[in-house]
C-alpha cells in the first residue's frame, strides 16, 4: 500500500479543511477566525488569501466542487458565502463574501453544501438546523430553521443525494434524518427508503446511541439508503431503514468524531485515536478492516518509533510510551521512562505510533467518485493535513492496531 502524503501546514490546529475541485487549492482554518487559502507549489503548500471578515473561531468550512463557492460557519454565530470575482481595482480575482443571517443566538458548529449546491445547512448550539437558500429577487441568501426535535447541540450535518433529506447527530445523544424540502428551490422527491411525503421539518428517523455518547458526526451512504454515525461511546452505528434497524460496531479505542463513506459498502471513520480506520460490511454484520495508518513504515516527523512491551502492532493514543508508563505505574507498580526512550529524550516519551500526533478533526474524500472514493484527507490538531490511499484495502487486514473489537 502507498504511504500517505503528509503536509506539515502549521504547529497550531487545523479545525476545519475543505478542497477545491481539482484539489489544487485547500481552504482551512488554523483554530482563529481568518480560513486561510492555500496553493499548492512543489511538494508544499503556501498561503495566497486570507478570508478574514468572522470576529470569532471558524468552526466548519465547505467548498462548492461545481460553483466554486465557499461557506465558512463560525461561533459568531454567522456564515459567509464566498465567491471569486474580479477585483475593481488591480483587476485579480479575489473572494468577495456575502453575509446569512442565520437568525441563531449560540454559535454555528458545522457547514455543508447540498449536492446541487443551491442550498446548505448550518448546524448550531440553538439546537437548531439553518437550511438557507438563496432569493434572486432580494439577491439574499434566505434561512429557514429545522428545529422542532433537536434537545441540545446540533453537532454535525450532511445531506442525502436527492438533495432533500438531512441528516443530523447532536449533542442529546441522537442521530436524526429530516425533510429540509424547500418548495421554491426542489422539485418533487422521488420516493425512498426514508419516506415518500417529505415536507419540510418531517422526521423520517431517529436513532439513539448505543451506550448514549454524542453523536459527533453523520454520513449517508453513497445511495442515501444507510446512514452512518459516530458517537462519543466509541461506536460507529449503520442504519438500515429499509431492513434491519442497525448494525453497531463497538472498539476500545478513543471515540471517533468524524467519519465518511468510500464506497457503499466501506467507510473510513477517525478522531481522537489519531489513526482513521476502513470499517466495511452489509446489513448483516460489519467490521474494521484495519488503519490505513501503516506504524512500520518511516513518519514524516523523522522521530524514532518506539516498541511496546504490551504489542508492537498497537497503536493510537493508547499505546504511546507516556500512556504505557502511567500504566505499568498502576497496574504493575513499575515507574520507569517511556519504553525505547533513552532518559533525557524528552520528545520519546509523548511521541505516538501514527501519522497524526493529535485528534483528527476531519476526515473527507479527495479523490474519485462518490461510490468509488479511492483517497481521504485529514486533519488534525497537530496541524497536518494527509492523504491516505484507501484502493488497496487487501493490505490492511493485519493493520488492526489499537483496534479492539467488542
Amino acid at each position: 500500500m502507498s504511504q500517505p502524503e503528509v503536509y506539515n501546514i502549521a504547529q497550531t490546529p487545523i479545525t476545519c479543511h475543505a478542497f477545491s475541485a481539482d484539489r489544487r487549492e485547500v481552504a482551512l482554518s488554523l483554530n482563529s477566525n481568518e480560513a486561510q487559502i492555500l496553493s499548492k507549489q512543489g511538494h508544499e503548500w503556501k498561503v495566497t488569501e486570507t478570508l478574514a471578515e468572522h470576529d470569532k473561531l471558524i468552526t466548519s468550512i465547505d467548498w462548492a466542487p461545481k460553483s466554486n463557492r465557499i461557506v465558512t460557519a463560525s461561533q459568531d454565530r454567522n456564515a459567509y458565502v464566498w465567491t471569486q470575482t474580479p477585483d475593481a481595482a488591480t483587476g485579480r480575482m479575489a473572494w468577495k463574501p456575502t453575509l446569512v443571517l442565520l437568525r441563531i443566538n449560540r454559535a454555528a458548529t458545522f457547514v455543508r453544501w447540498s449536492p446541487n449546491e443551491d442550498k446548505f445547512a448550518v448546524a448550531s448550539g440553538a439546537r437548531a438546523i439553518a437550511v438557507c437558500s438563496f432569493d434572486p429577487e432580494s439577491d439574499w441568501w434566505v434561512a429557514r430553521q429545522l428545529k422542532k426535535p433537536f434537545r441540545s447541540t446540533v453537532l454535525s450535518v450532511d445531506w442525502h443525494p436527492n438533495n432533500v433529506l438531512l441528516a443530523a447527530g447532536s449533542a442529546d445523544m441522537k442521530a436524526r434524518v429530516l425533510s429540509a424540502y424547500i418548495k421554491d428551490v426542489d422539485s418533487r422527491p422521488q420516493p425512498t427508503v426514508w419516506g415518500e411525503k417529505l415536507p419540510f421539518n418531517t422526521i423520517c428517523g431517529e436513532y439513539t446511541s448505543a451506550s448514549g455518547g454524542w453523536v459527533h458526526g453523520v454520513a449517508f451512504s453513497p445511495s442515501g439508503d444507510a446512514l452512518a454515525f459516530a458517537s462519543h461511546d466509541s461506536t460507529i452505528t449503520v442504519v438500515y431503514p429499509g431492513g434491519p434497524a442497525s448494525v453497531t460496531i463497538k472498539s476500545t479505542t478513543l471515540p471517533y468524531v468524524t467519519l465518511t463513506w468510500t464506497a457503499e459498502d466501506a467507510l473510513v471513520a477517525a478522531g481522537h485515536d489519531c489513526q482513521p480506520v476502513l470499517f466495511q460490511g452489509h446489513e448483516n454484520g460489519w467490521r474494521a478492516v484495519g488503519s490505513l495508518d501503516d506504524t512500520t513504515a518511516p513518519k514524516s516527523s523523522g522521530g524514532t518509533r518506539m516498541g511496546s512491551g504490551f504489542g508492537g502492532s498497537s497503536v493510537g493514543r493508547l499505546n504511546s510510551a507516556a500512556f504505557n508508563t502511567f500504566r505499568n505505574a498502576d497496574t504493575r507498580g513499575q515507574s520507569s521512562l517511556g519504553f525505547g526512550a533513552a532518559e533525557g529524550t524528552g520528545a520519546g516519551d509523548t511521541e505516538l505510533l501514527t501519522v497524526h500526533q493529535n485528534t483528527i478533526t476531519s476526515v473527507r474524500p479527495y479523490e474519485g467518485v462518490p461510490g468509488h472514493i479511492t483517497k481521504v484527507s485529514t486533519s488534525g490538531v497537530d496541524g497536518k493535513l494527509v492523504i491516505w490511499n484507501v484502493s488497496a484495502a487487501d493490505g490492511l487486514a493485519g493493520r488492526l492496531g489499537g483496534v479492539h473489537l467488542r
